[in-house]
């Protein structure tokens, strides 16, 4: 089996790049936060925190951060921050968030350092090297996360109504809300009911890319190469999740140890 992707490596270096990034350019930039009150949810899905915006009229500040980002570089969109539930988003929220992960420029960046490892590592040689080899790797790698990110943030959550935010524990003991964020690859919430129910989004629209990329990946084309790319889809979102999680408390520690006297 050719391995597409230079996994887990290549994707561990790329967040770890893209993360000092944001933090040698955002980081000196932030100010003391304060913790929101319980009864002010945060979420990072633009749409629904921002009320005001077919008015033109700013949104309250009690509502939280609109665009707090992992490490402060990585796009945070469709998470939820001290919430139980939310309102069912609308099919143009699901995708409006969705195209302003997928074409955010540190998105892009995080996608041309992946590319690059993957052309130092010589991943799928039948890529090549040189200029055309590394645009052939980082327009593969960019139109599978495209297409994966489509299909399960926006398309199969449309169709089959289902909730495509991350709803954050942000408490309990670690391995806890490790668990619970893994898991959520596996399960997800119905919009019409907020019950849990099996993820099929996560997997219909990671399937969808899997399959979609036979058309523009180099040969040989195999059940193999297909499932390596659900594969490493899936992998990805269940490392999305983990950061989602956890950035809350990183995010504490890291603007706390900054004005620590």
């Amino acid at each position: 089996m050719i391995n597409r992707y230079p996994w887990p490596r290549g994707y561990a270096l790329a967040i770890l790049f893209t993360c000092i990034f944001g933090l040698s350019h955002r980081l000196p930039a932030q100010q003391v936060e304060q913790a929101p009150p319980p009864a002010a949810p945060q979420t990072q899905t633009k749409p629904a925190i921002d009320p005001g915006a077919a008015t033109g009229k700013p949104a309250p500040a009690s509502q939280g951060p609109k665009d707090d980002r992992i490490f402060f570089a990585l796009p945070n969109l469709l998470t939820v921050e001290n919430a139980s539930s939310l309102p069912p988003l609308t099919t143009g929220q699901k995708f409006k968030t969705v195209a302003e992960g997928c074409f955010d420029p540190v998105e892009v960046v995080f996608i041309g350092i992946q590319a690059g490892i993957g052309q130092a590592d010589n991943t799928n040689p039948t890529y090549g090297q040189g200029l055309i080899g590394y645009s052939k790797r980082f327009g593969t790698a960019y139109a599978d996360a495209i297409i994966g990110n489509f299909g399960t943030g926006a398309i199969f959550p449309t169709l089959l109504r289902q909730d495509p935010r991350y709803y954050q524990m942000g408490k309990g003991n670690f391995f806890r809300r490790f668990g619970y964020a893994a898991i959520r690859v596996v399960i997800t919430r119905s919009e019409s009911s907020g019950k849990t129910q099996f993820n099929f989004s996560e997997f219909l629209g990671n399937g969808l890319a899997a399959g979609l990329s036979n058309a523009y990946h180099p040969g040989p084309h195999t059940l193999a190469s297909s499932t390596n790319v659900l594969g490493t889809q899936i992998l990805m979102d269940a490392t999305g999740y983990e950061l989602k999680e956890f950035w809350p408390d990183l995010r504490r520690f890291l603007v706390h140890a900054k004005h620590k006297p």
